[in-house]
């Protein structure tokens, strides 16, 4: 169970840790959709509309690859500029926007 904010009592905070991990995962996954939506259909690759080139497929692999990487790393940064300074488990308050750590 979440601890109460230190500022305004409030039940409703959430812990920076899963924030982080989810923030991660979102960012991989946008970043991988993008890179190879972008790399299939991006309009100037158009060789025949019956056939498919495989060299495209393995350029798609690659975009989504990189850009899965840098979508991470952003989720990640979001996420990190919430931290609180110092030791403890970090919480962030949904209703007034307070940062702080807990001590386990």
């Amino acid at each position: 169970m979440p601890p109460p904010c230190l500022r305004c009592e409030s039940q409703r905070v959430i812990n920076l840790e899963t924030a982080r991990k989810l923030g991660i995962a979102a960012g991989a996954m946008a970043g991988t959709l993008q890179g190879a939506y972008g790399s299939l259909y991006s309009p100037g690759n158009l060789l025949s509309s019956r056939q498919f080139p495989l060299t495209r497929a393995a350029a798609a692999v690659v975009a989504g690859a990189s850009g899965g990487i840098a979508g991470a790393a952003a989720g990640d940064r979001l996420v990190v500029n919430l931290f609180p300074p110092g030791e403890g488990i970090p919480w962030l308050c949904l209703g007034c926007g307070h940062a702080f750590r807990e001590l386990a």
